[in-house]
């Protein structure tokens, strides 16, 4: 009988094995530095993302639904990348509840939980490519974006995406379920007996690719074109542009990149290509820590993709002025009343397309 690797029992924790064969002479590892951070870190860590990530993408939601009302594709993809995240991370309260005690909701919820945490985590990365294949319109093409960058289009691209991460998570609904391991009650897939070495390599493959290098790919050649276009514009704003997209590129890099190589190492372990109890250890620990980092992620896309465009920042001002009591509105200027100082080109006209790359960014 395996051993259980991973006490954090998240559908992404594909090193967490409950049937890996460790061979004959196989004499148990110790684990007791990997559950100490699963039982301790890990909730607290979760809690803070959960918090953080709650607040910041519920506010995006609520200026955007306040405001904008999602009149182009840019405010709609910005949309449901909040909303995306907003689903992730309202499942990591139960994953932290997990790793400190046990599954305690149910099979029911253990599916519906799991799901949500995966269309979340997969949703999340595919409105990262549509926001960065939307500037890359805005700027590279901005003629041709004009008939393109339509709110129409951008709900038809947005169900697209919405479907291909419901479809990364089939395997989740479909594998997931509780079961009592070592005298717990664990929410985890399950594969079934025969299939689990070529279902793991399907989710290593599938998190890999969806998760981390068709994105990069996107930002890379998407921004890369960008900074050659705005290289030729004389615009003053255009060095402020260029160190948000390297800001973009920088902090995707760094959070998603450490577990994806993770995942590769995984892989080649599933392989017995690399072997060994410290190294098993290790990469459990590593993959807990570089997982809980790119969940960081999802509290940072609000401040990265909406509250750094200068058009955004403007209606959160406006929000925040139309819920101060009317005794402090008098003595605060209304932003309504800067617009055309502060956004000439770009505040003031919704129909143009938004090329305005200090917007649009």
């Amino acid at each position: 009988m395996g051993y259980v690797m991973n006490r954090t029992e998240k559908p992404n924790s594909i090193s967490s094995d409950f049937d890996y064969n460790y061979g004959e002479e196989f004499v148990p590892c110790n684990f007791e530095s990997a559950n100490v951070f699963a039982t301790t870190f890990q909730p607290v860590l979760y809690s803070l993302v959960f918090v953080f990530g709650l607040f910041g993408n519920a506010l995006v939601l609520w200026a955007l639904m306040k405001h904008k009302r999602l009149k182009n594709m840019t405010d709609i993809y910005l949309f449901n990348l909040s909303l995306s995240d907003l689903l992730f991370v309202t499942t990591l309260p139960f994953w932290a509840y997990s790793a400190t005690s046990e599954w305690i909701f149910g099979d029911f919820f253990c599916k519906v939980v799991s799901a949500a945490y995966e269309v979340g985590y997969f949703g999340g990365t595919m409105f990262i490519i549509l926001i960065t294949i939307d500037r890359y319109l805005a700027i590279v093409h901005a003629v041709f974006s004009v008939r393109t960058r339509t709110a129409r289009n951008g709900i038809i691209s947005s169900v697209v995406m919405w479907c291909v991460a419901l479809f990364a998570s089939f395997p989740t609904m479909i594998f997931n379920k509780i079961e009592i391991v070592h005298d717990r009650l664990v929410c985890h897939i399950f594969f079934p007996p025969g299939n689990i070495s070529s279902w793991k390599l399907f989710i290593f493959f599938k998190s890999n690719v969806l998760g981390f290098f068709v994105p990069l790919a996107v930002i890379v050649f998407c921004y890369t074109r960008i900074i050659l276009t705005l290289r030729k514009n004389k615009s003053c704003k255009k060095h402020r542009v260029i160190k948000v997209i390297f800001t973009v590129v920088i902090v995707f890099f760094i959070f998603w990149a450490p577990y994806n190589v993770v995942m590769l190492l995984e892989s080649l372990r599933e392989q017995n290509i690399l072997t060994g109890c410290a190294l098993l250890v290790q990469l459990l620990i590593a993959q807990q820590v570089t997982e809980t980092v790119t969940f960081v992620h999802s509290c940072l896309n609000p401040i990265i993709y909406a509250l750094l465009g200068e058009r955004f920042r403007f209606y959160l001002r406006r929000l925040f002025y139309s819920c101060l009591p009317p005794s402090l509105r008098c003595k605060i200027s209304d932003p309504s009343h800067l617009a055309s100082r502060d956004f000439p080109a770009s505040v003031r006209s919704q129909s143009t397309g938004d090329h305005d790359s200090s917007t649009v960014l």
